[in-house]
């Protein structure tokens, strides 16, 4: 994969949610490619010890990408001290696992506020800069969940079908102003996520590992590798990893099937928790 990543030396990219997990994996990736990075985090703390491991070409800030002036802001000052915004990385966003009907509309707002909201002010801020520039390329994290579905996390599922529909139309769009378009489809990754938004007692980790038909999570550091291969790529989608990807053709080929599997596995999942 080196090759490829040898495309990124020299560019500028804003990374979201950098703070942890793909965030934070993405900008290692990036850095040891040799690309200019801002870490963006709403806990800048955790950005800033993420900055902290790499080169001085990374920088970190507070960032909450519900807040669209806040999210202009970062894009222009970077704009502005580099020149240019090659990559833009949305990324931040968070869960909630449980039974829809135990949802507030607190909870739901929120949601919709950082995992849809939170990538269009990603989008409303760096593609205007893209299309002046004639070249760059946003990539949006969605998630396995953004392809197939299954309850116990609609909210959830909801926005990242969303995020993977705004990408893949943006695509067809922006192809024409030279830039391009990526989401990232992966199922679990090794990252804090899988133990926040619990609702009730149902456990995220066991869910979304058996839920999606893996062992273990994927390596957050290998998916980044991944993602980066496909951007220099120019790939519409990453679908990670190879179970991952027999899940969602299957899916494709046998809708009613897989609905009823999905049934099934929810309702082991109530079993298993009564």
């Amino acid at each position: 994969m080196s090759a490829p990543l040898d495309a990124f030396a020299g560019r500028t990219a804003v990374v979201t949610g950098a703070g942890s997990g793909i965030g934070a994996a993405l900008s290692r990736a990036l850095d040891a490619a040799g690309a200019t990075v801002v870490c963006a985090d709403v806990d800048e703390t955790a950005a800033k010890a993420t900055a902290a491991g790499l080169s001085d070409r990374v920088r970190a800030v507070g960032l909450d990408v519900t807040e669209a002036d806040r999210v202009q802001e970062v894009v222009d000052q970077f704009v502005a001290d580099e020149g240019r915004l090659d990559l833009m990385f949305n990324n931040a966003g968070i869960t909630f696992l449980g039974e829809t009907h135990d949802l507030t509309l607190e909870q739901w707002n929120r949601i919709i506020d950082v995992n849809i909201r939170g990538v269009v002010h990603g989008v409303h801020a760096a593609y205007p800069v893209m299309i002046r520039q004639g070249a760059g390329h946003i990539v949006n994290t969605a998630s396995m969940g953004g392809l197939m579905a299954a309850g116990l996390m609609t909210s959830y599922v909801t926005t990242k079908h969303a995020v993977v529909g705004l990408s893949l139309a943006l695509r067809t769009e922006a192809a024409g102003h030279g830039v391009g378009v990526t989401a990232i489809c992966p199922a679990a990754v090794d990252t804090p996520i899988l133990d926040k938004g619990e609702i009730g007692r149902f456990r995220g980790r066991d869910y979304y590992l058996k839920g999606q038909g893996v062992k273990r999570p994927v390596a957050p550091d290998r998916l980044a590798r991944v993602v980066l291969t496909a951007v220099a790529a120019d790939r519409p989608l990453v679908v990670e990893p190879a179970q991952a990807r027999v899940a969602w053709r299957l899916g494709r080929l046998s809708p009613t099937m897989v609905n009823r599997m999905a049934t099934r596995f929810i309702d082991r999942q109530r079993a298993g928790v009564s």
